[in-house]
């Protein structure tokens, strides 16, 4: 499939995981894409790898919690390209779990300013850029299965998801006149450095993974692709009457609760 032939697609967050498959998913489909990373190296390898491929790609390296550099962002997208038409805002972090009463307030900041305060910034100047290209989508990473699902120890990153869903809505309402449409991916536990740690060895994560795996119905941990192809569904003409959604992408886990599988190592049971 070709649906982003002849646009320009920009994804934050895109040296790794998630952002990095989304990027070559849009390349693949056609795209030039902007990969923005705040690790300049992991920003240029991934247009390389979409440059091999016969496709145009900018590295571009900013902090999305930065105004400054999300100005520059749009600028330099405009500069290179002309247009903007699709927007992916996937940068974010994890945090580190404290209860609210341990919690240091700048751990507090440190999330809430690349998890929400990065999407705010990258919307408020990314859709004039949108409106001049005549239109558009926006994809913003959401609430993960936090929306579903209570984290103990994580106020602060369930925070920023829960306030992504209500800023997706907000501004699908606001710019849905300039026919651009806005929605949010929710993931469930995706194999990337973030669900368990950027140091951790491979062996334990792979653990970590494999617990996990058990209690998803569809018995299989996602992989980056996963969601790199529902974000391309929703920010192609596939998805044209789709605006203020939040699709949720997490092989069914978020099915099983104490209720339906009060002790079960794995869910649902395997048949005898």
């Amino acid at each position: 499939m070709k649906r982003f032939e002849g646009q320009v697609a920009l994804v934050t967050g895109a040296g790794h995981g998630i952002g990095r498959a989304t990027a070559l998913r849009f390349a693949a489909e056609g795209a030039s894409v902007v990969i923005v990373d705040r690790d300049e190296a992991s920003s240029i390898a991934v247009a390389q790898e979409i440059k091999a491929a016969g496709q145009n790609g900018l590295p571009i390296r900013a902090d999305v919690s930065s105004t400054d550099d999300i100005q520059q962002m749009i600028a330099l997208t405009m500069q290179h390209f002309g247009k903007l038409n699709v927007m992916f805002n996937n940068a974010g972090i994890g945090g580190i779990s404290h209860t609210i009463m341990e919690m240091p307030e700048q751990d507090w900041d440190d999330v809430i300013a690349v998890n929400l305060r990065g999407i705010f910034l990258s919307c408020k100047y990314g859709v004039p850029a949108l409106i001049q290209s005549g239109g558009g989508a926006i994809v913003n990473m959401g609430s993960s299965t936090a929306g579903w699902d209570v984290l103990p120890d994580s106020a602060h990153y369930m925070a920023s998801k829960e306030g992504i869903s209500g800023l997706t809505k907000s501004l699908a309402l606001q710019v849905a006149r300039y026919n651009i449409r806005v929605n949010a991916i929710c993931p469930g536990i995706i194999k990337t450095p973030l669900s368990y740690g950027q140091n951790t060895d491979a062996r334990e994560a792979d653990k970590y993974f494999e617990r996990f795996t058990q209690r998803i119905p569809l018995r299989r941990i996602g992989m980056p692709e996963d969601v790199a192809s529902a974000v391309a569904f929703l920010a192609s003409a596939d998805a044209q009457y789709i605006t203020g959604s939040l699709l949720l992408i997490d092989g069914g886990q978020t099915l099983q609760s104490w209720s339906n599988a009060p002790e079960a190592d794995a869910y649902p049971k395997d048949p005898v």
